[in-house]
C-alpha cells in the first residue's frame, strides 16, 4: 500500500525526555522511577511538599503554596507534553489546546529550556 502516508517515528521533540534529563544530572535511577511509579500523583506531590518543609519544623514560610500549585503543575504538564510527543503541534493537541495557547505557555514558563543541554 504505498499511497499511505507513512508515520514519522521522531521529530522535533525526540530528545526530549524529562527521566533522561534527570538520570544525566544524577538525580534519578531506574530503581528510584520504578518506586516512584508506584505512588500516586497526589502521594509524590504531598511527599515532596513534607520533605521540603521538613528542615523548617514543617513550616513553609513566604512561599504561598496554595496559590503556586496551579502553575507547577501546569509547568510539569508541559514538560509531559514535551517529552512524549513528536512536536509541538502534537503536544498542543495532546493538551487540548490550540497551538498559539501552548506556544505562549512554553515561552511563559520557559519549558524548552529545561530540556537544552548545559554546557558547564
Amino acid at each position: 500500500m504505498s499511497w499511505k502516508k507513512k508515520k514519522r517515528l521522531s521529530g522535533k521533540n525526540a530528545h526530549y525526555s524529562v527521566s533522561r534529563k534527570l538520570r544525566k544530572s544524577d538525580l534519578s535511577s531506574e530503581e528510584f522511577e520504578l518506586m516512584l511509579n508506584a505512588l500516586s500523583l497526589e502521594d509524590v506531590i504531598a511527599l515532596k511538599l513534607e520533605l521540603a518543609t521538613k528542615p523548617f519544623g514543617g513550616k513553609c514560610f513566604g512561599i504561598p503554596i496554595w496559590y503556586s500549585i496551579r502553575e507547577i503543575v501546569q509547568d510539569a504538564v508541559l514538560k509531559v507534553a514535551l517529552s512524549s510527543t513528536r512536536s509541538k503541534r502534537e503536544g498542543a493537541r495532546f493538551l487540548g489546546l490550540l497551538p498559539n495557547d501552548f506556544r505562549h505557555l512554553l515561552k511563559k514558563y520557559n519549558t524548552e529550556s529545561f530540556f537544552e543541554e548545559n554546557n558547564e
